[in-house]
Formats: structure tokens, sequence, C-alpha cells
């Protein structure tokens, strides 16, 4: 599924063509998602786009009567293209725009969310609980070893954990932990603040490097512009089960946590 470094990217593309315009229209073409699309969503008709920003994986295009927040779930896909493009299988939603483009959400498994609040979006349900940011100064060398002080659940779940921090998905923890040199088993609260204070500056360049190389590439992410993203080609241990180590040789191992695969060096990494 997308993750931080997509939104993220999609964040970006997106800005450029929706900061400060006008929506024209609002075009519900499917409104079961995981989460039925807000009935008054055509209160946006009319609204200009003062802010386009991100929380966790949730993109939020905010004007002065409410905002809207967009899920891309686990297959789901952002396009700008001309309000008039030929409507695809699983175009579910359009935002248009008075200059004549549109925002168009494809997403098959129709996992995504598209929500239109005028409360507080801070005080929502989804977004009142999440972690902090794991790019900004809140999430410092200290957060993680404070955090997980008495925690006995494995090292990968606690930073996959919303409410700790956000934005650290599977490809990513993955990732990250290989270059700690942490095992993925590892009991979080077994973890001195140093190797923590190590795998937080690690975190956030694992993640920065995936956003600037435009997201990691699976079956169903390509950017806003219909590229696919680049950072998979710098995974040095996800989706590498079975393969020799980069660093040395020796067979990563697979094994599943929370459903999820974990892939680690038995050399590299420890407890």
């Amino acid at each position: 599924m997308p993750e931080l470094p997509e939104v993220e990217v999609c964040r970006k593309g997106i800005s450029p063509h929706v900061l400060n315009q006008t929506v024209s229209d609002v075009i519900v073409r499917n409104a079961k998602m995981r989460w039925p699309i807000t009935p008054n969503i055509d209160e946006m008709c009319g609204e200009i786009i003062i802010e386009v920003s991100r929380r966790a994986k949730y993109l939020l295009l905010k004007t002065a009567k409410g905002t809207l927040v967009l899920h891309l779930g686990m297959s789901g896909t952002i396009r700008v293209i001309p309000k008039d493009t030929i409507v695809a299988k699983h175009d579910h939603f359009d935002l248009v725009l008075t200059s004549g483009v549109a925002l168009r959400l494809n997403d098959p498994r129709r996992f995504g969310a598209v929500l239109w609040l005028t409360e507080d979006v801070s005080e929502h349900p989804l977004l009142a609980r999440l972690g902090p940011e794991p790019l900004l100064d809140e999430f410092d060398k200290g957060y993680l070893f404070k955090k997980s002080r008495k925690k006995t659940v494995p090292i990968k779940t606690f930073i996959m954990n919303n409410h700790v921090v956000v934005g650290v998905g599977n490809i990513y923890a993955n990732e990250a932990l290989f270059q700690a040199g942490i095992l993925p088993t590892a009991p979080a609260g077994k973890i001195s603040q140093k190797r923590y204070n190590n795998l937080t500056e690690i975190i956030k360049q694992v993640l920065a490097k995936a956003i600037n190389q435009g997201g990691t590439t699976l079956k169903d992410f390509t950017q806003t512009d219909g590229r696919p993203g680049y950072f998979a080609q710098s995974l040095q241990v996800y989706g590498r089960g079975g393969e020799k180590c980069l660093i040395c040789e020796t067979r990563l191992e697979e094994i599943r946590q929370s459903g999820r695969a974990s892939v680690f060096c038995p050399t590299c990494q420890k407890n």
C-alpha cells in the first residue's frame, strides 16, 4: 500500500495544480469506499483551496469552509488530469477545478477515503490520536526510547504503530531496522537509548531518501503524473528474502509479523 513517502510525493505533485484554485464541481461515481464518501461533499463547490498538507497518510485540502481528507487505502492513486478525460474503471471520485483540471481518485479495492470535514480536522477520530511526524523535530532522539519502556512487543511492531510514530510502514521499517542492525523480533523495551537514537536518525534518512526518489514502486503505486517511484531500486532487504545480504552475503531470512513480511540478515542484525 502507499506509505508516507508515496503520500508525500502525491502531496507535492498535486499542490501546484490545486493550491489557490476554485472548486467548480465534485463528481462521485461510487460512494462506497472504506467509509462512505461524505454526502454533503458538494459544499466544496465554489470554495478556494488555501492549503494542501499531509498528516500521516492523509492528504488534507483545506478551504475556508472545511477540509477535504483523502486517503489512498491499499491501491488508490490520484491523478491530475484534464477534466474531460475519459473515465476508466475504478475512477470513483473527481474534484474539478475552474482551471480545467480535475483530481481523480482511482481505487480498485475501495479501501481509500474521501471525507469532507467542517470541524477541526485535528480532533477527528481518524487523526486525533496519531503519533508525531517522523520528519519533524518532535520525533527526536529521546522519543522512541521513552515510549518503548516496559514494552514487550517486537521492535518492528512498535515503530509501525501509528500511535507511536506515523508513517513508518512495512517497507521502511524493514529497511531502517536493517541499517540500524536491529532484529525485527527484538523486544522494544530491551533496546538501549543509544541504539534508539541511531534508529531515529536512520528512519528520518530512509523516509527522506524515499521522498526525494519519488516513493517506492510496488504493484500499485505511481506518482500523480503516472511515472513510477524509484526508491525500490535502493531496497536492501524488503522483498529480498532468500537472497544474499548486500553487506555480508549471509542469506536473508523472511518471517511473518502481524501478517506482514519481515526480511532481515541474521548476521548484521542483533537483538
